[in-house]
């Protein structure tokens, strides 16, 4: 192996190479003349037709490291479409340079930075994809919140702290309200688990899942209480009125055919049906007065 390969002798796990991007923190890389860019490449290419044969792994970390700015490239570009960090893109696409290295072919005849370039693309917008709201908003709305992720970045490291809404309404020139939408947005686009865990008051713990009410099984729930409050204060109303409920609530008749089947007139049946919602209204209400009943 010729020495001015100066591959590092310590082999690195893919875990540590991605990581290594991460903690590197290194802005784009200026740009540089395509003499120069070619050369790298050349080289590259280079340890590639070497790798092939050997399958050394000192060689390949050297193959990544020499690409990590690569993948820099890409990751800020579809950075500026996004509202994820940027860091987290880099180690996404890392995944796709580390899938090339392994899988190029020197002899088919293709470019490496070609071939690299689609897999580390395929895997940002993968991942991207899955992060995508399941509701989609107006492009519109897209954008304008990308416009204010970004001025929100801006105006922080002018002022210090992050804006307000209003701050950040009066610099776009836009409604509050419009902001809010933007906000979101953003909110649909983070995805969080079921079984995520949360701290309470008390210092436990207990996961997403646990907090979540039905408001359909609570509804049937107090529906099904209402129903027995009733069936109960019914119990207590006088004969006459017990009776003219039953018949024209329960068994749906009219206050004719009660009027009929009670051998009274209909003006008695309407009577009779205003006392007892009044004295049922009277029942329930000191029912839930009482001491011990839930109000």
């Amino acid at each position: 192996m010729s020495p001015e390969l100066q591959i590092n002798p310590s082999i690195k796990t893919q875990a540590v190479v991605i990581n290594e991007v991460q903690e590197s923190g290194d802005d784009i890389p200026s740009p540089i003349s395509a003499k120069a860019d070619n050369k790298n490449q050349d080289q590259i290419h280079t340890w590639l037709s070497m790798y092939a044969e050997s399958r050394d792994p000192a060689l390949r970390d050297s193959i990544i490291q020499a690409a990590l700015p690569l993948v820099k490239r890409i990751a800020y570009g579809l950075a500026r479409r996004s509202t994820d960090p940027v860091e987290d893109l880099i180690q996404v696409g890392s995944i796709g340079l580390i899938k090339a290295v392994d899988q190029f072919k020197p002899d088919a005849g293709a470019k490496f930075q070609t071939y690299a370039t689609h897999l580390i693309t395929g895997e940002i917008r993968h991942y991207l994809r899955d992060k995508t709201a399941m509701i989609r908003a107006p492009r519109e709305l897209q954008e304008l919140s990308f416009r204010i992720n970004r001025l929100v970045q801006n105006l922080t490291a002018k002022l210090g702290r992050e804006p307000s809404d209003i701050e950040i309404a009066i610099e776009l020139e836009i409604p509050v309200s419009r902001v809010n939408e933007a906000y979101e947005v953003d909110r649909r686009r983070t995805l969080i688990s079921l079984d995520q865990a949360l701290s309470n008051d008390a210092g436990s713990e207990q996961s997403l899942i646990d907090t979540l009410v039905d408001s359909r099984y609570h509804t049937n729930q107090l529906a099904k209480e209402d129903r027995f409050m009733l069936a109960e204060a019914i119990k207590q109303l006088r004969d006459g009125l017990r009776e003219v409920v039953q018949l024209t609530f329960y068994e749906d008749l009219s206050q004719t055919e009660v009027a009929r089947r009670l051998g009274i007139s209909q003006m008695q049946v309407s009577r009779r049906l205003r006392a007892a919602t009044t004295e049922l209204n009277k029942i329930i209400t000191q029912s839930k007065k009482a001491p011990g009943s839930k109000s």
